[in-house]
């Protein structure tokens, strides 16, 4: 019999705050049958295998990193864009380390299309066109921005910025002021 209150949305969530407390890779079902007080296979009604569990929780991390990402550049444009896409992905790596982990989690291309990691790209993009690149400079931005925040997300969470008396909020403005200059240096229109 199905145990009353356990559903796959709230093993999911369960699981997604789970990876922020212990890290995204230590998230199992047995970790998470712990935390319900009750047997592994007692999952298996709602979850098939880990494998399924921690695509769940990166389809919830990409959605809601794509709402929080969303929210934040509305009306903006330019620089404001930029920064503000920019400081909702930091914050939320910051605030939600194991969800962050988890939205890089390796999806079948079947699963990735329809997350919302397309999401993410449809925002990197529109952000872009207040710069005017043309393809393939785009592609190349987002491929850029995406780098430059997830590794900046990465090395900030690994504590690589705790050794100087330089706060690492000034780099991060000055690393986002430098993609900026970066990005209208190579805008097509004259």
């Amino acid at each position: 019999m199905v145990r009353a209150g356990l559903n796959p949305e709230r093993l999911t969530l369960a699981g997604a705050e789970l990876a922020d407390e212990v890290g995204f890779d230590q998230v199992t079902l047995s970790a998470l049958a712990r935390r319900f007080d009750v047997k592994p296979a007692s999952l298996y009604a709602h979850v098939k295998n880990s494998h399924e569990l921690k695509t769940r929780i990166a389809l919830f991390a990409l959605e809601e990193l794509a709402d929080r990402v969303g929210d934040a550049v509305a009306g903006r444009a330019g620089k404001d864009a930029l920064t503000a896409f920019a400081n909702a992905y930091r914050d939320y790596a910051r605030v939600h380390p194991g969800r962050y982990e988890a939205a890089r989690y390796r999806l079948d291309p079947q699963t990735a299309a329809a997350s919302a990691g397309v999401r993410h790209a449809q925002m990197t993009r529109a952000i872009l066109r207040g710069y005017d690149l043309a393809e393939p400079d785009q592609t190349h931005a987002v491929r850029m921005l995406g780098s430059v925040f997830h590794g900046y997300a990465s090395l900030e969470a690994a504590g690589a910025f705790d050794h100087t008396d330089i706060a690492a909020q000034q780099s991060w403005a000055w690393a986002l002021d430098c993609l900026d200059a970066a990005l209208r240096s190579r805008t097509t229109t004259p």
